[in-house]
């Protein structure tokens, strides 16, 4: 069995393992990591000899920690590394260059035609109707876009949304409230079949799924990074935020993930402590200041027009693991059209937690 993992910020790690009596059996440890001394890579190997198969991965890891040399140094590689590659193995994970991946960039929509288009595509991807798409969306309107479990009357001024003219949608993941404006926000999708997450935890899925952006902001001379559980951040403050919604397949099959990332752009942020009930019981200016730099923009991080940035971004993930130009099909789109009348636009669902 084989499997692979790249570490969020380091290396790749390949394992390479057999199963036999319920044991793990003749592991291989290999990658393009630095690790000194040389012996240190036996150590590794035979710290997973005889481990059991039904192991979790930070079980994994303390068993290569027991066995390195003293003064051992690892580069681009750490010991839950090596676990989760051994648990991806197991699980017969696939990686990101197994797919034919396609992109969707399509005109501006409606806010809640795009929680749609999020939940239908994801559904076809775990349906095997439609391959791993990247979809990078284009917003009609200004929306506050609440997680699934989010109190609406917690999350949202209504006065405010009124006024500032933005809708109020909610979507199937979770996670916290994201404001959004057309042109100020950088939004994409991932619609992924469940085997590229294989033997990973929810946490570490996260981490796995942000990694090509990160090295994406960083061709843009952007060092980001991720952190737990959901957010991506560089040390000018956090410039994204992340959720994700599992989707079974048809008869209980293994279904797909969606992970989807809003990052900012540009933002106004006088207009979004307006509209969402961020800090608004600390009334201070020094409340209302520490909300307004929880955000930190790309357009001023970058220089670049967002055009670009999401050129770039887009440029990244063909190059690393192949793209092509698709779109969403006319039944897709109908059954999205109906799913935001009869779903996303029903207060039954927006207020489902008032």
């Amino acid at each position: 069995m084989h499997g692979e993992y790249k570490v969020p910020g380091g290396k790749l790690v390949v394992v390479d393992v057999d199963v036999a009596d319920g044991v793990l059996r003749d592991a291989r440890v290999a990658g393009d990591f630095f690790l000194e001394p040389d012996e240190a890579l036996d150590a590794v190997n035979r710290a997973l000899e005889g481990a059991p198969a039904d192991t979790d991965a930070a079980g994994l890891a303390a068993r290569v920690e027991a066995a390195l040399p003293e003064g051992t140094v690892m580069y681009g590689l750490t010991a839950e590394g090596v676990g989760i590659a051994v648990r991806r193995a197991l699980a017969h994970a696939t990686d990101w260059t197994d797919y034919d991946w396609q992109l969707v960039h399509e005109g501006p929509q409606p806010p809640a035609l795009h929680m749609a288009l999020d939940e239908v595509l994801t559904a076809e991807v775990a349906a095997g109707r439609r391959p791993p798409t990247l979809r990078v969306w284009e917003w009609a309107s200004p929306a506050v876009i609440i997680g699934s479990f989010q109190s609406l009357r917690n999350e949202v001024d209504p006065e405010g949304a009124r006024r500032h003219g933005v809708d109020v949608v909610r979507r199937i993941s979770g996670g916290g409230a994201m404001f959004v404006e057309p042109g100020n926000t950088i939004t994409y999708s991932l619609s992924v079949p469940e085997a590229l997450v294989q033997g990973l935890s929810f946490q570490d899925s996260y981490a796995y799924l942000d990694d090509w952006v990160l090295g994406a902001l960083g061709d843009m001379g952007i060092k980001a990074w991720y952190q737990p559980l959901n957010d991506i951040a560089t040390d000018q403050g956090k410039i994204a935020g992340a959720a994700q919604k599992r989707i079974v397949g048809p008869d209980g099959a293994p279904g797909a993930v969606l992970h989807h990332v809003t990052m900012a752009y540009d933002i106004d942020a006088d207009k979004m402590l307006d509209v969402l009930r961020i800090g608004k019981e600390k009334l201070s200016d020094k409340g209302t200041k520490s909300a307004k730099k929880r955000v930190d923009p790309l357009r001023r991080q970058t220089g670049l027009p967002r055009e670009a940035v999401i050129g770039r971004m887009v440029d990244s993930f063909r190059t690393r693991y192949g793209l092509t130009q698709g779109k969403v099909t006319d039944e897709e789109l109908a059954r999205a059209q109906e799913l935001a009348r009869t779903k996303f636009t029903a207060p039954e669902w927006v207020a489902r937690v008032p």
